[in-house]
């Protein structure tokens, strides 16, 4: 079946006579999308089961879930790389969170895979990272004794922080793909693996876009031998990372790059690390908020029922006093940290 003959399809869906809109839906997926693609008729289900929507298939709603929720709104005043950036242009963690869905949907739609599926999967893929980026994370990792990742957190965050403890019940697949974003992971999906690589292609295409517009590289310091291969800008190497993977991937059973696309990206991403990711100017700031994450996880330790209600509720039900700290501290905004931190430990001027 074409695109085309999809609204067709749809306009067969005479309410109860036929199939609801959203069986349409899963009838087109069945005869249009790639015998490699995850179908939404297939799906594992949800935790908690739910009636159907009449309209919407379950990735559809899980989208819409992870869009609608707090913690993703929240990313907007997340850090990516560049802690408090003065000017407007940079990226936030929302901004990240955007960029990776676009590129996956991009692979996506070109390989015939389902769209629903890698968009929930890619925004909801980092709405468990902490204030201040991976420094946020390093520190609770290293002050909770059950450790702290924000892939893992992510999942914790949409199964039971979101809603006030009740969570928002998204599908096996989507979580799966949440879990698995990271380079050590490996998806039970061929969408989760879109947007695995999706996820890294973005980082490495705007954090080094940012680290030019903040005077930490120029474009001429890429080496030859990774620009003779993918691109001498950042345009021009985000187009051929997308290409090749949908080129590599076309008619396989797996989602990957060549090899010598795969080899100039790592080695594009190793020298990230060593000017970026490492550098001491752009990471000047980042011992200070690892600092204040530490004290504001040491402070809840000592007065656990400065908790908001819902997660003392959590407690009472068994969760453990330190995961639940780590809950609260991850889900801030970094201006959040910033004025809690301020509020407890800095004077406050006298008014008379």
């Amino acid at each position: 079946m074409s695109v085309k003959a999809l609204p067709n399809l749809l306009a067969a869906a005479d309410w109860g006579t036929i199939m609801n809109i959203r069986e349409s839906l899963e009838q087109w997926e069945k005869e249009y999308l790639s015998p490699y693609a995850m179908l939404s008729m297939e799906s594992r289900g949800r935790s908690k089961p739910e009636e159907q929507c009449d309209i919407r298939a379950v990735f559809q709603r899980d989208r819409d879930r992870v869009i609608h929720s707090k913690s993703f709104r929240r990313l907007k005043d997340k850090t990516q790389v560049f802690l408090t950036p003065e000017g407007d242009h940079y990226r936030t963690r929302l901004t990240h969170t955007l960029e990776v869905s676009q590129n996956a949907r991009t692979i996506a739609k070109a390989l015939q895979l389902n769209e629903d599926l890698v968009e929930a999967i890619a925004l909801g893929h980092d709405l468990g990272h902490t204030p201040f980026g991976h420094a946020g994370e390093r520190a609770l990792d290293r002050v909770c004794p059950y450790g702290f990742s924000h892939s893992v957190q992510s999942v914790r965050t949409v199964d039971l922080i979101e809603k006030d403890g009740q969570g928002i019940n998204l599908t096996y697949e989507v979580k799966d793909g949440i879990l698995n974003h990271q380079t050590s992971g490996m998806p039970c999906t061929l969408e989760g693996k879109v947007v695995r690589l999706s996820d890294k292609i973005a980082y490495i295409h705007h954090d080094m876009d940012d680290a030019i517009r903040g005077g930490i590289l120029k474009e001429s310091d890429v080496p030859k031998e990774i620009g003779d291969v993918i691109g001498y800008s950042c345009g021009q190497r985000l187009d051929y990372f997308i290409h090749d993977i949908v080129t590599t991937s076309r008619g396989q059973n797996d989602i990957r790059m060549s090899p010598d696309v795969a080899e100039a990206m790592y080695k594009l991403r190793k020298f990230m690390f060593e000017n970026v990711y490492q550098n001491p100017v752009a990471k000047s700031e980042e011992g200070k908020a690892e600092v204040l994450i530490e004290t504001l996880y040491d402070h809840y330790r000592k007065h656990i029922d400065k908790l908001p209600a819902f997660l003392l509720r959590l407690r009472d039900a068994g969760e453990p006093e330190e995961k639940l700290i780590c809950d609260y501290i991850g889900s801030m905004t970094d201006r959040y940290a910033i004025a809690k931190y301020q509020e407890i430990y800095i004077p406050k001027t006298w008014h008379g």
